[in-house]
């Protein structure tokens, strides 16, 4: 079973349209929280990043990525497949 992919966006941020269609390319589906408008959702993601206020903020599963370029930079080292837990057909 793949994690649970959480991403707290708002929705005129390049950088959240950048992360999102990363994931799509890779056929992950995740749940898309806008805190633009939602002071709950605001304070959760804080909260969950450890303070954080930028967006996006990425968790997969429990693991908190980080923002867009972390994304980023977990897939150019290869580490992102084995976090979504996505393989290769064989």
């Amino acid at each position: 079973m793949n994690p649970k992919v959480t991403l707290y966006t708002k929705d005129y941020c390049p950088h959240c349209k950048a992360a999102k269609a990363l994931l799509r390319s890779k056929g992950v589906s995740f749940e898309d929280h806008e805190v633009s408008t939602d002071p709950l959702l605001l304070a959760e993601m804080i909260a969950r990043s450890g303070g954080a206020r930028t967006v996006p903020q990425i968790f997969i599963g429990d693991f908190h990525v980080g923002g867009n370029s972390d994304l980023v930079a977990l897939n150019a080292a290869g580490t992102l497949d084995p976090l979504l837990r996505i393989t290769e057909p064989t």
